[in-house]
């Protein structure tokens, strides 16, 4: 199937590993061009290189940390000038916060994180939506998880940050769907990521099982039977970014394996 993404702008977050990386791949080989944005600007020159060399679509980088706005907004402007016009498809992609809980958390790790994981991505959306606006055509990805479903009691920030996202995309995709712009959010439960290896090593030490076990054992809460891999999380991305899905906005798309037991 053509997606029709063929010269279409994108600026996807987070593009240097993990879901980022797996999305900016999709969008690469049905012909985007693509600007990955993250800190290390080392790493993003090696994926770009990776993704110039795979083809059709091209790769540049806009190195930037989310927890600087400046930087981001600025990021932004060297995406667009390297891509030749204004950003068309943007993945909100954020980095996720140690695990904890959420009674009595200190207010200044809220703020830090609210900043890096939430007001990063308001300010980056409200950067490219006059240009989608204008333009009459435009996408917008947010990546959250499944916790906006069926909170995960080990994650209580991201938990309550993640939702706080998703309630704010329902209602942006509501003021600017009559300007052809699409606004929906990915809910990826257990993918092959670094992050997941982490979470893993996490809940092994708590538990005192091997990082094998604990994987294995949540394993077992998946219908699929098995972990999702990056390259079906970006397929779902690039679908939702073509021209293709322009009747979904406002949704809640989850890529999990039938994990989140809730209708």
């Amino acid at each position: 199937m053509d997606l029709q993404l063929t010269g279409k702008r994108a600026l996807v977050c987070g593009g240097s590993s993990g879901l980022g990386r797996a999305v900016a791949t999709a969008l690469v080989a049905e012909g985007a061009y693509v600007a990955l944005l993250s800190r290390d600007a080392k790493k993003l020159q090696a994926v770009a290189d990776e993704l110039n060399a795979m083809g059709p679509g091209q790769a540049i980088i806009a190195p930037a940390d989310l927890a600087d706005h400046d930087a981001l907004l600025k990021a932004v402007d060297v995406a667009e000038a390297g891509l030749g016009g204004p950003i068309q498809i943007l993945l909100n992609n954020t980095g996720g916060p140690p695990p904890s809980g959420v009674a009595g958390l200190d207010p200044a790790l809220w703020r830090e994180q609210f900043e890096a994981m939430v007001l990063s991505v308001f300010r980056l959306t409200d950067r490219v939506m006059p240009g989608m606006r204008s333009m009459g055509w435009g996408r917008v990805l947010n990546v959250a998880s499944t916790s906006v479903i069926e909170p995960i009691g080990t994650l209580g920030v991201s938990n309550t940050l993640r939702a706080s996202v998703a309630a704010w995309a329902k209602t942006l995709a509501g003021e600017v769907a009559a300007n052809g712009v699409t606004v929906n959010t990915l809910l990826p439960g257990r993918i092959d990521t670094p992050r997941i290896e982490r979470l893993d090593a996490a809940r092994a030490a708590a538990t005192g099982v091997e990082p094998a076990q604990a994987r294995a054992e949540s394993v077992q809460t998946i219908p699929a039977g098995r972990i999702g891999t990056t390259e079906e999380f970006g397929a779902v991305a690039a679908f939702l970014a073509s021209p293709l899905a322009g009747y979904v906005t406002g949704s809640l798309i989850r890529i999990d394996g039938g994990a989140v037991k809730a209708v």
